[in-house]
């Protein structure tokens, strides 16, 4: 197969996708040498790779300032990465190295190893009051929870319910960021970007540590 010279990192990975099935080890390889190569000649603005865990398949998406995105599968990764395209930059490629910390801290958080995140995020896609809510989450302690209206306080806008909800709902982080930990004032769940039952799962999880 010829490439075109001209195509970037994100074209050549998109084309030799449909091959992955009967070339998979020798296409890894491209790839990791692919992304090195961006990473060297600055073409590279963002990477991502996809992890398993208990609430379905996760993508992962960083940026040279940190982990810009964290998304369910039921948010399509496909449309993740075209707005992470639109909205950072279309010079996006597969590169698992770039995000192994961030997929070795999930796996200890899934496994009841991990009760905190150190990781370097980038917070870009969020402005003005939802970023005040996505800063105060991670101070929720493991295994607790606060109502919409105790983190509307916490952010400074105690009348701002409404709006620590849609906060919560585009989330460019979650579980890393734990909006899961945000519940109604009557203890009910309320709406989660990754579904009820990934909710459930992820409180479920640290009421059990």
């Amino acid at each position: 197969m010829t490439l075109d010279p001209t195509l970037d990192h994100s074209e050549v990975a998109e084309l030799l996708h449909p091959l992955d099935d009967g070339l998979e080890p020798a296409i890894a390889s491209l790839r990791a040498r692919l992304a090195r190569d961006a990473q060297l000649t600055h073409t590279l603005d963002v990477a991502y790779r996809v992890v398993d865990s208990p609430v379905g398949k996760l993508l992962l998406a960083a940026t040279d300032r940190g982990i810009v995105r964290v998304a369910f599968e039921v948010e399509d990764h496909v449309e993740v990465l075209q707005a992470l395209a639109n909205s950072v930059s279309p010079r996006i490629l597969q590169a698992p190295a770039r995000l192994e910390d961030a997929a070795r801290q999930l796996d200890e958080y899934f496994s009841g190893k991990r009760r905190e995140f150190d990781l370097i995020l980038d917070f870009r896609l969020a402005r003005g009051f939802r970023l005040n809510v996505l800063q105060h989450l991670p101070r929720i302690a493991y295994g607790n929870t606060e109502s919409y209206a105790q983190v509307a306080q916490a952010a400074g806008s105690p009348n701002a319910v409404r709006a620590v909800g849609t906060a919560c709902a585009t989330n460019p982080l979650p579980v890393i960021v734990p909006c899961h930990r945000v519940v109604k004032s009557d203890g009910s769940f309320g709406g989660y970007l990754g579904g009820t039952d990934a909710k459930r799962a992820l409180l479920t999880l640290e009421a059990a540590a």
